[in-house]
């Protein structure tokens, strides 16, 4: 291991099945333009998502094309709508519970959970650990880090709002995936930036993917 390597601290993200993974790419992407190191977790529901949202098979053994090919689309399924460089990402296998990210000595600034589905609200909440993004929100919660659960579900019954009530008490950050229009959007790429900014805002990761409110009424039409 070099020095470089070391002193690597990275951002955990976690990919549930929920539908939403346009979510995550835009997350992905925010946290790579920032300079951030990244750990990825693909969880095995999260990749029939993907396939069923986006036409991509994510494979274990090409993840690095797999991973460039999604994050380069836009949330419309475009492909080619961004430049991406995927070398600051790690990527470990959701089945590997004996991944870095599974130890609390293990280093990490914290751990971003997006699209968040209710079965893995549920598994952290109760502290299942039955794969390593379980697992991993587990460590990042007793380890004191920030922990953004992006849940993505609707209508939320009185079990998986008891399960969130459960992270909030634990210190996790708890951000459903709820687009905004103020900020004047216009495309629904735009929608899906305004829910991984607020992600990213969560986690204190600066950003510039969506318009701020300033308290001007009409703030959001001006550009039309």
């Amino acid at each position: 291991m070099n020095a470089g390597e070391s002193q690597r601290a990275p951002w955990i993200v976690g990919v549930s099945g929920a539908s939403g993974t346009p979510y995550a790419a835009a997350v992905l992407r925010a946290l790579l333009d920032a300079g951030e190191a990244v750990d990825l977790v693909v969880s095995r529901a999260s990749r029939l998502t993907l396939l069923d949202e986006t036409g991509i098979s994510f494979r274990d053994a090409h993840w690095q094309d797999d991973l460039r090919e999604w994050l380069r689309r836009g949330a419309d399924g475009k492909p080619g709508t961004f430049d991406v460089d995927v070398s600051g990402v790690r990527y470990w296998n959701p089945g590997d519970l004996a991944a870095g990210p599974s130890s609390g000595s293990y280093p990490a600034r914290g751990m971003l959970v997006v699209p968040a589905s209710t079965a893995c609200v549920a598994g952290v909440a109760l502290g299942l650990s039955k794969d390593l993004l379980q697992r991993a929100a587990s460590v990042t919660l007793k380890e004191r880090r920030p922990l953004v659960v992006a849940v993505r579900e609707t209508p939320l019954n009185g079990q998986t709002l008891r399960h969130l009530v459960a992270l909030d008490d634990a210190g996790a950050s708890v951000v459903p995936a709820s687009p905004a229009f103020y900020a004047g959007a216009t495309h629904i790429q735009d929608l899906v930036d305004f829910v991984a900014g607020r992600v990213l805002d969560a986690a204190g990761v600066g950003h510039g993917l969506y318009r701020r409110w300033k308290g001007e009424l009409g703030g959001g039409t001006a550009g039309r």
